[in-house]
């Protein structure tokens, strides 16, 4: 793994809701003083430590003794209200028996779409680190709408790491790490210790969430490893009941499975992209495009474009797709939705013709995109 940097790393610990509650209805207060224990020790051998916690819900439905409620969303909204401080409130009494500070911050999506909230949000994290403060951040569930929510903290916490720059992810499970078969059904699983490409086998052998806690399975955590490797950051999946298991990884021991990181990491502008909000919409481009796009690095012309799936507005970021459906790049677009099946297919040199008007020859230019 690379980390010359090994005094001083910058770690996001994502802890699921299985690890907390120890596979429980309650909280498990033995496990979480354990991982605060672990995590006080990087802390005061210098490394930068961020949690990135689960089981707001859970806390609230155990606070108000198991409710029977629909699964709608506001329920689930009103549990995570309840449980949010009470969740908040166990961490800081643990992280205090070590003399460490805590801070709360709660994001959505619509925290990192705007350029403007994503440094903003980029400037808290640090400052906190700054002064020695450990950032406990969760996804703000109380509030989040289906178009603003990141859905699962294992994509919350890759999220995070692109914002904090960070040089480590640690995602732990009730797992002790990918396996070549679900080890529950096939005695021969063989644990994965590492991965170096991340690609539809790969998440097909990850199935689905089984804990039925959480809502991360670990198909979610591979998606969150790619975003994290592609800006740079180391990432581990591993057990959190795995004896030492934070101390042990910063330490370079291979406990769990390991994705080491792609490259250097991308400037700020283009992490912005990796985190930004891509549900908007996404286009499909011809063979040509795709090649340039990933080999030369080239502009995405309109003259490459097939398809414009979606509604999206200028400035927004969309995903980029080939022909069999692949993503290969992600940027912000100039043209919106509707300019784009109009001028798609179509010469640069038509396009003022074709809509009235202009904002030049490129849908995405190469400095505003990040080719995956």
């Amino acid at each position: 793994m690379r980390s010359s940097n090994h005094d001083h790393r910058r770690i996001v610990v994502k802890v699921g809701t299985s690890v907390l509650t120890g596979g429980t209805r309650n909280l498990s207060l033995p496990h979480m003083v354990e991982l605060v224990r672990q995590c006080a020790e990087l802390h005061y051998q210098g490394h930068e430590v961020i949690i990135c916690t689960s089981g707001a819900v859970a806390v609230g439905r155990a606070r108000l003794g198991f409710p029977d409620l629909p699964a709608t969303v506001a329920n689930k909204q009103m549990l995570a209200a309840v449980g949010q401080s009470r969740l908040m409130l166990t961490w800081e009494r643990f992280f205090e028996i070590y003399s460490i500070h805590v801070g709360q911050i709660l994001l959505t999506y619509g925290d990192v779409e705007s350029r403007h909230r994503f440094l903003n949000a980029q400037d808290t994290l640090n400052t906190l680190l700054e002064h020695r403060i450990i950032p406990v951040i969760n996804e703000n569930d109380a509030v989040a709408t289906d178009e603003i929510k990141i859905g699962d903290n294992d994509n919350l916490s890759a999220l995070v790491a692109v914002l904090a720059n960070a040089d480590l992810l640690i995602m732990l499970t009730d797992q002790p790490g990918l396996f070549t078969a679900d080890p529950r059904e096939n005695p021969d699983a063989q644990l994965i210790h590492e991965v170096d490409v991340i690609d539809e086998n790969l998440l097909a052998l990850a199935g689905g969430s089984r804990s039925g806690l959480g809502v991360g399975g670990m198909t979610t955590k591979l998606q969150a490893a790619a975003v994290a490797r592609r800006a740079g950051v180391d990432a581990v999946i591993a057990a959190g009941t795995e004896l030492d298991v934070l101390t042990r990884i910063v330490g370079g021991e291979m406990v769990g499975t390991h994705f080491a990181a792609l490259e250097t990491p991308p400037e700020n502008r283009k992490r912005w992209i990796l985190a930004g909000v891509t549900h908007t919409g996404y286009l499909v481009v011809d063979k040509g495009a795709a090649r340039a796009l990933s080999r030369r690095g080239s502009s995405l012309l309109p003259a490459g474009i097939l398809a414009v799936h979606g509604s999206f507005d200028r400035g927004d970021t969309v995903s980029i797709l080939s022909e069999n459906n692949g993503e290969i790049a992600r940027g912000i677009i100039r043209y919106t939705s509707e300019d784009l099946r109009q001028i798609k297919g179509c010469h640069s040199d038509n396009i003022a013709e074709r809509l009235g008007y202009t904002y030049g020859a490129v849908a995405v230019h190469r400095n505003d995109m990040i080719v995956l």
